[in-house]
């Protein structure tokens, strides 16, 4: 998942930092919460990615992009990541990663998904398929750092209720936010909606109309990001306000 503070993607200005684990915990069975303490660090806007990149003694380096979990707080970053077992990167952020431990990061990236609050007044709608809500978490977390009024909806798609991120944020009570959980393989017992993929009825009960002119930003795997996009623009939505953001398995 990807963003950056400044326009475009890595600019000149950006360069790896050093970033020390001070605090994990974890958010599900494979997923894990890591916050850092990375000086120098110079911001982020809510939407943004960042690169990490892990360096063996032998002097081979890999590195990996992943999406900002937290609000902008001086120079303190939260990633929130998924253990991929095949993968590189995430199985030692997940399982081996110890508090004290340094990495290196580097970022902000991406400046076409973000919100930005000081200019955006319309209404938001943040659309959500699994590890997706990352991202649009630290929309959620800035508009309350803030105090804003801007209205948000958030639509979550999620596999079952273990597979929930996020649990004690998302039970805040947030004036102005309002938050629909949809289940696609097992749903709460006497849950209303039966568990299946998003639909059109999902989006319009949940979303904005679009004569409202929200901003919708949509997260999630390219097949569940291609299909919910494709339903907004069905119920009238103007492609031109709708925000993409996709991941893949190395993602």
């Amino acid at each position: 998942m990807a963003r950056a503070a400044v326009p475009g993607r890595l600019g000149a200005r950006l360069r790896w930092l050093e970033a020390r684990l001070t605090g994990r915990h974890d958010e599900s069975d494979t997923a894990r919460t890591l916050v850092f303490d990375v000086p120098g660090w110079p911001g982020h806007l809510p939407g943004q990615h960042l690169d990490v990149r892990l360096t063996a003694a032998d002097g081979y380096s890999t590195q990996r992009s992943y999406s900002i979990a937290s609000a902008p707080d001086g120079e303190r970053v939260e990633l929130t990541v998924e253990r991929i077992d095949d993968g590189e990167v995430s199985p030692y952020l997940v399982d081996v990663l110890e508090v004290g431990d340094v990495i290196e990061l580097r970022g902000p990236v991406g400046g076409w998904f973000v919100w930005r609050p000081d200019e955006q007044k319309e209404p938001v709608l943040l659309v959500a398929g699994g590890s997706g809500i990352v991202p649009l978490m630290a929309m959620i977390r800035t508009r309350r750092a803030l105090s804003d009024r801007v209205p948000f909806r958030l639509v979550y798609s999620l596999r079952s209720p273990r597979s929930q991120w996020f649990v004690p944020d998302l039970r805040t009570q947030d004036p102005g936010l309002d938050k629909t959980f949809l289940y696609s393989r097992s749903a709460p017992e006497g849950w209303p909606r039966p568990p299946g993929r998003i639909t059109a009825n999902d989006l319009s009960a949940g979303g904005w109309p679009p004569d409202f002119e929200p901003v919708c930003y949509v997260c999630g795997s390219t097949g569940f990001v291609e299909t919910a996009a494709g339903l907004l623009v069905a119920l009238g939505h103007d492609p031109r306000r709708i925000r993409t953001e996709r991941f893949g398995p190395g993602g």
